[in-house]
């Protein structure tokens, strides 16, 4: 299974700014999705963004404006760039990567946003 490694998590105040990154041990968002979903207490976890591996993306209307997903050239880390946050952005973000047959999940990374 791929190891998925997450970082880039804190706390910000409200209107600020956090890049989260994964990184992959290979260069496997060449071959599947890599995504970011986030669960904040109490709810499921839900799909934040996700970029195929053709390079197309997708976001949830909650953030649709404010938050950007991209990789790297060599396609071992998936990014996400997360603008204008507010306090219902509060959550454990986690990565994903993942195909018809494979999926993996990282380890998870807290964002707070509160002043």
């Amino acid at each position: 299974q791929e190891q998925l490694v997450e970082s880039g998590g804190g706390l910000v105040q409200p209107g600020g700014s956090l890049r989260l990154s994964c990184t992959a041990s290979g260069n496997i968002f060449s071959f599947y999705v890599g995504a970011w979903y986030r669960q904040a207490p109490g709810r499921q976890r839900e799909l934040v963004a996700q970029i195929t591996s053709s390079g197309g993306t997708n976001y949830a209307d909650s953030v649709k404006g404010r938050f950007t997903i991209s990789r790297d050239n060599a396609k071992t880390t998936v990014y996400l760039q997360m603008n204008s946050l507010k306090s219902e952005d509060t959550a454990v973000y986690y990565c994903y990567a993942g195909g018809p047959t494979f999926g993996s999940w990282g380890q998870g990374t807290q964002v707070t946003v509160s002043s």
